[in-house]
């Protein structure tokens, strides 16, 4: 049957031609937000050739997630601290005239009953959309950020990034690719772990776990338990039996070729404490190599320091004291079962990987020169 003309008119409507999207232009400024259980996080940055140079940063525990393992809800107290984040966060956006941005949510409200109750109270009271983004993704924007950082010796990699709710490790095979192009073949992982590579020689995903157990959320299991010492115990046992179905097949004739590389606030401050840093810098800590003996000798260190040690040590700060030990455990685990004796630091996660991929997808950055 041949379609109706509407009434009145002598021919059909002539279809509207949208304009081409104008791309955008090189001093466009692009934001990302992490908002995970313990923390709210961003960045505003501009291209800059193949990295990007940040503008403005801003960066608040808000302790979202407290109460959440027993209640399974975000408390008033919780979500009122982070509405008051965001508020923060939407001045700096309107300051810097931002249109590009992604503004993400991770553990705390892909587990929480009111999590979409929350979200709607954010809009209404900053007018921000914040989206809940799922484990692979997270894990896989961890895993992107972390690419200037990948040596070019590496056949077998493991990226770890310890959440406040959640930790996820990827561990990825690049044996087939050739050794210069391994950082770069991790930058093309943004568009999905099981991407068609075009091309290009791939780097294989080989597993991915994201574990229900952060910092805050490993401390809560145990947070009954008085002594110092046994809790930690406790916390490495427990993270080790959550990793049971994600175990290294590689063996000690592979430990030159593997690396492992950890994004945290943990493993930044382990570092921090190894280099003995009266004010955190950036500059040393990100890229820095450390060896597994290093890594035990600062958490031995904490051990003994006890809480009120800890609370006053300013490489480890009020805000983190109560997440140190938990954070450890999970790091001390990993390094215990991976074949490897060097972890490589990076001070980069979340919210780089999103400035990336945003990036990547616009064409605004140059073709990493790796």
């Amino acid at each position: 049957m041949a379609p109706k003309r509407p009434k009145g008119a002598g021919a059909f409507p002539q279809p509207v031609e949208h304009p081409v999207p104008t791309p955008p232009s090189s001093d466009a400024l692009y934001a990302a937000l992490d908002l995970g259980t313990n923390s709210c996080r961003m960045l505003i940055a501009q291209p800059k050739g193949s990295q990007f140079h940040v503008v403005d940063s801003f960066s608040k525990s808000v302790q979202l997630g407290q109460g959440l393992e027993q209640t399974g809800k975000l408390s008033r107290a919780s979500m009122a601290r982070t509405v008051n984040a965001m508020r923060v966060c939407r001045q700096k956006l309107q300051r810097h005239k931002v249109e590009r941005m992604r503004l993400v949510a991770t553990e705390a409200c892909r587990r929480a009953r009111n999590a979409q109750h929350f979200i709607n109270t954010v809009k209404r009271e900053t007018g921000l959309s914040l989206e809940i983004i799922q484990p692979e993704e997270e894990a896989r924007l961890a895993v992107i950020s972390c690419a200037p950082l990948v040596s070019t010796k590496s056949e077998q990699l493991l990226v770890v990034d310890i959440g406040g709710g959640s930790t996820e490790l990827v561990w990825i095979d690049l044996t087939n690719v050739p050794a210069r192009e391994r950082p770069r073949a991790i930058m093309r992982l943004h568009s999905g772990f099981r991407q068609d590579p075009g091309p290009f020689a791939a780097a294989k995903v080989v597993d991915w776990i994201s574990v229900p157990l952060g910092v805050a959320t490993l401390r809560d299991q145990f947070a009954d338990v008085e002594d110092d010492s046994a809790r930690f115990a406790l916390m490495s046992w427990f993270f080790e039996e959550n990793l049971e179905k994600f175990a290294p097949s590689a063996t000690e004739q592979d430990r030159a070729g593997f690396q492992i590389v950890g994004t945290s606030g943990t493993v930044t401050t382990v570092a921090a404490s190894h280099l003995g840093l009266r004010r955190y810098d950036r500059t040393k800590v990100d890229g820095l190599r450390m060896t597994s003996d290093q890594i035990d000798t600062v958490i031995q260190g904490y051990l003994k320091m006890g809480v009120a040690g800890r609370r006053a040590d300013p490489r480890i700060g009020k805000d983190r004291q109560a997440l140190i030990m938990s954070g450890a455990a999970i790091l001390q685990t990993l390094m215990r079962l991976w074949p490897t004796d060097r972890l490589s630091v990076a001070d980069r996660g979340l919210r780089e990987g999103l400035l990336y991929q945003q990036m990547s997808a616009d064409g605004v950055l140059e073709d990493a020169p790796y």
